[in-house]
């Protein structure tokens, strides 16, 4: 029946199976981005960077919400709402940071670079720079992902380290000496876009989930259009605003 697919992707969302497997993929994400790029191999963040992980932990803070109990529809609507608001921020982001990198890699001097700010603006004004700098304060220039190496942790570098960011003192022999690539060798697939896909996979992972939760019953359908309305009001009151000094 042309029903089953629909009711079996309906009922796979009342399971804490796909909600778990998002809370974890985005954490995990995060946690690499942060504890084995920017703390291990020296690639700091940049603000389109810092921007994307409060994305991908909005993304798991929906996903978390929804794993107290995924069959009620009242977390189930924070849930998806925070869900697809970080999906929306999370693409917006990956495409102003691609943006970036092939403006800053394409020796046009005329092309100019927005968005590169070294104290960053996030949604609602929140102060995530100054709550948790580590995580959320850009250091990085825009565009250049290659790891700066501090001098005084030159004699340090373990052979792990030296494959990926190369060895003293130009680094040059590195994996990721000219920046970060899914395949390095063949400059494939940027950060940019491996995140843009990211969220892209879950975009059509999680619209599916919520189509077949829509028409699970009939009340669905109203959660379903107050999540809509709910994401479209957290983007527009979100647009943080620039203060002027």
């Amino acid at each position: 029946m042309s029903s089953c697919p629909v009711s079996r992707a309906s009922a796979w969302q009342n399971t804490r199976m796909p909600w778990l497997i998002m809370v974890i993929a985005m954490i995990s994400l995060t946690f690499i981005a942060h504890f084995l790029f920017q703390e291990y191999l020296y690639m700091e963040p940049c603000e389109q960077c810092v921007y994307i992980r409060f994305a991908m932990l909005t993304m798991a803070f929906g996903g978390i919400l929804a794993l107290i109990d995924p069959k009620n529809d009242y977390l189930k609507i924070f849930a998806y709402t925070f869900v697809f608001w970080g999906i929306w921020l999370g693409i917006e982001y990956c495409i102003t940071l691609n943006h970036i990198h092939e403006v800053v890699h394409s020796e046009n001097p005329f092309a100019g670079v927005d968005g590169c700010r070294e104290i960053p603006i996030y949604p609602f004004n929140l102060p995530l720079h100054e709550w948790a700098p580590g995580w959320f304060l850009p250091t990085g220039e825009c565009g250049m992902d290659t790891p700066i190496v501090p001098e005084d942790v030159y004699g340090s570098l373990n052979a792990f380290q030296k494959f990926f960011v190369g060895t003293p003192p130009n680094f040059e022999d590195g994996l990721y000496s000219n920046g970060w690539y899914l395949i390095p060798s063949m400059e494939f697939m940027n950060m940019a876009i491996c995140c843009l896909l990211a969220f892209v996979v879950c975009l059509v992972i999680l619209g599916g989930m919520f189509i077949s939760y829509a028409f699970s019953h009939p009340k669905a359908k109203i959660y379903a259009l107050i999540v809509l309305v709910f994401v479209i009001i957290l983007k527009i009151l979100g647009e943080p605003s620039v203060q002027m000094a």
